[in-house]
């Protein structure tokens, strides 16, 4: 605490604490061993800081001559960012408080050899986001969360669907051409010249002959395929969706399963506030004379 003290005085309370928890983690020190992509680098003579950034999040790294060997310190201050490294160290804490590596052995994994977009402004031009998604990934921390938090939803809507007793399906990729709302992707078949199979637009009609089979619950995250120009809700293309479905089971009964799955994953997964159970529920013909749509938003 440097409360009442004068600067000089404040100055040397912090780096006399800092000189003692140093002292304390030097005498039994954390060693560790990590590997990561290089982001940013500061060159200062004999000593260098640099940050290594992996899938977990980033941490500094203290590179010392003295403490990594000159030769391998000379080929540190040439590398370039985007190298990957690996290093072996221990732990210490900065006087800022930041938990960093002080690194004792360096081993380059992997050369860069295209220059990375400058830290500040990230990747931005969306062509080129879209045509080198890798570097996107490296670059801009929304889209890693994006696609991190892909994974983890649908990793959710299985886990909830599997306590619920649905059974899991795949159906298959290359199919007959079904009616649907767009026009096919076609695949030719090399057995069959002059016939093709048709990537599957929404492979319910496959699913339901389960239904047939004796199979009461099952779900899908099913890729669709159609030949149509983008909408608001889904990419051009290729889109996923959720397919499931119940036998035996009443309207109420359906919709409680899509109310619990809808509330839980937003619930998990967003810090805006999510619309509390149970949802409005209105007719088709309520919503269709109210607001002239079957799907209106009803969030303003």
């Amino acid at each position: 605490n440097t409360d009442g003290m004068d600067e000089a005085e404040a100055r040397k309370a912090i780096n006399d604490d800092y000189n003692e928890r140093r002292a304390i983690m030097d005498e039994s020190p954390i060693r560790v061993s990590i590997a990561g992509r290089m982001l940013f680098k500061r060159v200062m003579g004999k000593a260098s800081f640099c940050n290594v950034q992996d899938l977990k999040g980033k941490i500094q790294v203290y590179v010392a001559r003295d403490a990594i060997g000159e030769e391998a310190y000379a080929d540190f201050k040439k590398s370039d960012i985007g190298d990957i490294y690996g290093i072996k160290g221990y732990i210490f804490r900065t006087k800022t408080g930041e938990i960093s590596i002080h690194a004792e052995e360096m081993t380059l994994l992997t050369k860069s050899l295209q220059i990375l977009p400058e830290k500040f402004h990230g990747l931005t031009d969306t062509d080129t986001r879209y045509r080198q998604r890798y570097v996107d990934l490296i670059v801009n921390e929304e889209s890693k969360k994006t696609f991190i938090n892909r994974s983890k939803i649908i990793a959710a809507i299985r886990k909830y669907l599997a306590g619920e007793n649905f059974l899991e399906v795949e159906t298959p990729m290359l199919i007959g051409s079904t009616p649907e709302g767009a026009r096919d992707f076609v695949v030719p078949s090399r057995m069959n010249p002059g016939q093709f199979y048709a990537l599957p637009q929404s492979p319910q009609t496959l699913k339901q002959l389960l239904m047939v089979a004796g199979f009461d619950r099952y779900f899908q995250v099913a890729p669709c395929f159609r030949d149509e120009d983008a909408r608001a809700d889904r990419s051009p293309g290729e889109f996923y969706q959720l397919d499931f479905e119940m036998a035996f089971a009443t309207q109420e009964e359906v919709l409680d399963v899509c109310e619990d799955l809808i509330y839980d994953t937003f619930k998990a997964f967003t810090d805006k506030k999510v619309t509390p159970k149970p949802f409005r529920r209105i007719t088709y013909a309520d919503a269709m004379m109210t607001y002239g749509s079957d799907e209106p938003d009803l969030r303003n």
